[in-house]
């Protein structure tokens, strides 16, 4: 194992943590979905710093839980698609990084995300494609345990074992809640993994704040036939304490003491 690629990979996501709170404090009165992009981060940054090989391979990113496009955006600014200064216009009036993704070919955003089950379905035609060309990429995509309450996510779930796309890696942030609270007092997810399995996907289930854990997974997998799913074990709004497991930081704005508390915690950790 590269020990510098680990720690390169660690510092990304401190660093995506960081610039995902000031994005925040940015935004202002309109607030950000910080809970579930700190939860993101860990996977993101393995993705984006240690996986993915976009401008080679061509691989593929789908925020499908669009809403947390706080995460792919820090994960843009981490791998120099964007700058520091562009990051910050976060939420600006006619900016071109809202609340939600907009497709931007030229940065790599691939899909205009926010209304939730879209983004499985959407993978499957990038995977699908690139098997059509005989290409070696992959596509991944991130998804949300609550929006796995979604018809459309498990339509997506029965095509793509059909269709043999051991190309398609599905990540989910199973950070255990969602904007109305547990999943389990909503539409009850008790072995969602199991789930995944019972329609013929190959299941890892890891915990997602692993750096070594994220990265050694997502190099070992098989082309066997199967789509994959990550089902990876999160912490809403990790790694800033009294955001961690609080579903009202599912979507919320932050005071200069809570923005300068949480950035105390995340340069001592």
């Amino acid at each position: 194992m590269n020990t510098e690629l680990i720690a390169c990979m660690k510092k990304a996501a401190g660093n995506m943590r960081r610039n995902m709170l000031e994005m925040t404090l940015h935004a202002g009165a309109n607030g950000a979905h910080i809970g579930g992009a700190l939860s993101a981060a860990d996977l993101m940054a393995v993705l984006y710093c240690g996986i993915m090989d976009r401008k080679g391979k061509g691989d593929h990113f789908v925020l499908s839980k669009g809403h947390c496009a706080l995460v792919q955006y820090a994960a843009l600014c981490e791998t120099g698609a964007i700058s520091k200064e562009e990051l910050m216009t976060f939420e600006d009036n006619g900016g071109i990084f809202p609340a939600h993704p907009v497709m931007n070919d030229a940065i790599g955003i691939e899909l205009s995300s926010g209304s939730l089950g879209l983004g499985l379905g959407f993978g499957i035609g990038l995977a699908l494609a690139d098997k059509k060309k005989h290409t070696e990429a992959r596509t991944y995509v991130l998804l949300g345990n609550g929006e796995c309450n979604e018809g459309s996510i498990w339509e997506a779930v029965m095509q793509a074992p059909k269709l043999k796309l051991d190309n398609l890696i599905g990540i989910l942030d199973n950070n255990h809640l969602q904007l109305d609270g547990a999943p389990e007092s909503i539409v009850p997810q008790s072995n969602i993994a199991e789930n995944f399995r019972s329609f013929g996907w190959e299941v890892i289930e890891i915990d997602g704040h692993d750096i070594r854990t994220i990265y050694e997974t997502l190099s070992h997998l098989e082309q066997d036939g199967r789509p994959k799913m990550i089902v990876a074990d999160t912490i809403k709004g990790k790694g800033v304490s009294f955001m961690e497991n609080q579903v009202r930081y599912h979507h919320a704005g932050l005071t200069q003491e809570q923005f300068e508390q949480a950035m105390e915690e995340l340069n001592n950790d």
